[in-house]
């Protein structure tokens, strides 16, 4: 199954019928995907299940539809068992930043997070999942695909936010206190902790 977030609202790619009563379900063939998105959007859907016997068709389908946009990111930790946070659009997030040219991914989400943060000596641990969400930029949407690394950095000094990308705040944030960050974060990013939740739990009794 796919998860693809829409004005932070669940679309799930699924190749399985389940016994729920709070979603709608639309099959591939007899609805227009981009119309779901648009619902979604505003607020038309609050969740859905969108099916077919072949969940990679769904994905091709609606990379099809709307235009992709790659992009890296991070989750960091330090020496502290600290995980390193953005604030922005009012929100707390994780760094991360498109594509460039001829860029490897790795090298994206190494650069995207000492951009947007000011933290180097980045080593990266383990290549984690990709996220999937629709934005809506100039009057088109279009589907964010972010990979993201656990990194862990060795960095001595302040973090510096990247003002002119429209960063309020960088943290590095304690375990123990992260449920109030993450109260006002994406769903996207929400499974990225999920993700990393056994080595969070680590850095608790550490």
């Amino acid at each position: 199954m796919y998860k693809v977030f829409v004005n932070d609202k669940p679309l799930f790619l699924t190749n399985v019928i389940e016994k729920e009563t709070d979603f709608q379900l639309f099959l591939l063939e007899a609805v227009d995907i981009k119309d779901i998105i648009v619902k979604l959007y505003k607020n038309k859907i609050q969740k859905c299940f969108l099916y077919h016997a072949d969940e990679e068709k769904l994905l091709k389908s609606l990379k099809a539809k709307i235009p992709k946009e790659k992009a890296g990111g991070g989750f960091v930790t330090n020496h502290k068992g600290e995980i390193l946070m953005i604030f922005r659009n009012g929100k707390w997030d994780l760094p991360k930043g498109g594509q460039e040219k001829n860029e490897k991914m790795r090298q994206t989400a190494l650069r995207e997070v000492e951009e947007e943060t000011g933290i180097g000596n980045l080593k990266i641990m383990e290549k984690l999942s990709k996220t999937y969400h629709v934005f809506k930029r100039n009057g088109r949407y279009k589907l964010k695909i972010t990979q993201w690394y656990w990194m862990h950095s060795s960095f001595v000094g302040e973090p510096i936010a990247q003002m002119e990308e429209g960063i309020e705040q960088v943290k590095w944030v304690p375990v123990h206190q992260l449920d109030s960050y993450l109260d006002n974060s994406y769903q996207n990013i929400l499974l990225i902790f999920e993700e990393m939740q056994s080595k969070l739990s680590l850095m608790k009794t550490n």
